[in-house]
């Protein structure tokens, strides 16, 4: 009897895709389990991913004018109850801070000191709007103040009860921008700006193709006028949200009392604004673009670009490959791929080489290149693409010619991946008007997808969805279908959803 294919992770994609997730994870060596619940230790090669990421949004984010600041981790219970619809949506997900101070307890071990109870109980960071918000209020005067934008690189704590590495963890890292504005319309320009920011990056920088779209009303940021989102198919076919932007209209600025002068004297409530990513980021990029041998990474966000393996079996290959090796690392660091350097890696640990090769392999770097004293001699060397299965290719290529075309290979490295990252969402997205045909596409056996379908809010589509296991992801921007009627209660209607299941 023939054997498959061998793979360097099990199970499979089709195996087991939570799995084969998480083993991704272990053989990238990105991150690992803490000894804290629910949170976990992100390792160099992932931070190293994170880094890049947090690198071209900063930098996207100064081009449109917002300004980086840091406020506290805590913020006092009272804020939070301000603003009635937002406690409610962060209540279950809090971790508080009663005691400032700790004692023995007798039996050899610590407890909070009774006399060191807190007079207020303060919050650990679930997001910021309430302690940003005050801040802004002492911050915002007069109409010329404004508009305020402002972003902060932090961590926030939700306490969650089922937590999976980069998609959902007790404790995660993220951005959050805190905007205030004078008017109604600049503040709703800057909720679809940074929208589109986010699409750009996950588009342009992590090869990820997104909708973007507003959340339905049981969906919407607690507290918000209006949410937006971009959402974007895994490889398993469910939905994950990879950032939000959020309206907030005067709701926040009422409860902060975020008020200025205007231009007639007139003392008035700001427009404020809020959005995020977090390092779920992470975890899409695997979902998007990873295969049974491991991480895939998109050239633009990857650690390293190229890595070399030079191959000796004595002191003497070693300086001979070692010298053409650093001349090629100090060749390729000199060329440009994106307005940056090529970022090379050269591994020359004593392991055996097969060894060395899929530990690399599993890590995704774009592009791998064994050379020893035979490639030398023959004046060239075979690299081998990630994004390609399969030997390296027959013919090797002199340093020379492969120098000069190293961004070009990157380049197109990175538009495949985002051009089969689209194939993969278009063949899996459908048009529903039939709400049979809805509910067997959704069928629990079923690998479904996205599925577009008119929709009104109201219990018959929040009841239908519930039982299905799936929620309404979005109301995409870009949809022209014009009007038509609602799946669930048959009421006109010119809204479409995109339907899935999700992370």
């Amino acid at each position: 009897m023939a054997k498959g294919p061998k793979n360097a992770i099990s199970p499979t994609r089709e195996e087991n895709y939570p799995e084969w997730y998480q083993q991704v994870i272990t053989a990238a060596d990105l991150a690992e389990d803490s000894d804290v619940r629910g949170c976990m230790v992100i390792k160099p090669w992932g931070f190293a991913i994170w880094e890049n990421i947090q690198r071209r949004l900063d930098a996207m984010f100064k081009a449109t004018g917002h300004e980086n600041a840091y406020f506290p981790l805590f913020i006092p219970m009272s804020f939070l109850e301000k603003e009635a619809e937002h406690v409610e949506g962060f209540a279950k997900e809090c971790a508080v801070v009663t005691h400032h101070k700790l004692v023995p307890n007798g039996e050899g071990g610590l407890m909070p000191d009774p006399k060191s109870k807190l007079e207020e109980p303060l919050i650990v960071r679930p997001t910021s709007e309430t302690i940003i918000g005050a801040t802004f209020a002492r911050w915002v005067q007069s109409y010329r103040d404004l508009p305020i934008l402002i972003n902060q690189w932090a961590n926030v704590v939700r306490w969650e009860l089922r937590t999976r590495k980069f998609l959902r963890t007790t404790e995660f890292l993220w951005q959050e921008g805190h905007t205030v504005h004078a008017t109604r319309e600049q503040a709703e320009d800057e909720t679809r700006l940074m929208l589109d920011v986010y699409a750009a990056f996950a588009e342009q920088h992590m090869a990820m193709p997104v909708i973007k779209g507003e959340k339905t009303a049981g969906e919407r940021f607690p507290g918000a006028v209006a949410t937006y989102s971009i959402e974007a198919m895994m490889q398993d076919r469910k939905a994950l949200q990879a950032g939000t932007s959020h309206f907030l209209g005067q709701n926040f600025a009422k409860a902060q009392e975020i008020m200025f002068q205007n231009e007639e004297g007139e003392r008035q409530h700001a427009w404020t604004t809020s959005w995020g990513v977090s390092t779920r980021l992470v975890g899409g990029l695997i979902m998007t673009h990873s295969d049974d041998d491991g991480l895939v990474l998109p050239p633009k966000l990857a650690p390293a670009h190229v890595v070399i393996l030079p191959m000796f079996r004595n002191d003497e290959e070693r300086d001979m490959v070692m010298d053409y090796v650093s001349n090629l690392k100090s060749q390729l660091e000199a060329q440009l791929y994106d307005r940056e350097p090529i970022r090379v890696r050269v591994d020359s640990r004593d392991l055996r080489g097969g060894e060395k090769k899929w530990q690399w392999v599993k890590k995704g770097v774009p592009i791998r290149i064994e050379v020893g004293p035979r490639d030398i001699a023959q004046g060239g060397f075979k690299p081998a693409r990630r994004d390609q299965s399969g030997p390296p290719p027959k013919d090797p290529i002199s340093a020379e010619a492969f120098v000069g075309k190293a961004a070009s290979i990157l380049e197109e490295i990175q538009q495949g991946l985002f051009d089969r990252a689209v194939k993969r969402r278009d063949d899996a997205t459908v048009e529903i008007s039939d709400l049979k045909e809805f509910e067997k596409f959704f069928a629990e056996k079923s690998p479904a997808g996205l599925a577009y379908a008119y929709f009104t809010d109201g219990p018959e589509m929040e009841s239908r969805c519930k039982a299905l296991k799936i929620t309404p992801r979005c109301v995409p921007l870009d949809d022209d279908a014009g009007p038509g009627k609602c799946l669930f209660s048959g009421a006109e209607t010119d809204r479409r959803a995109v339907f899935a299941r999700s992370y």
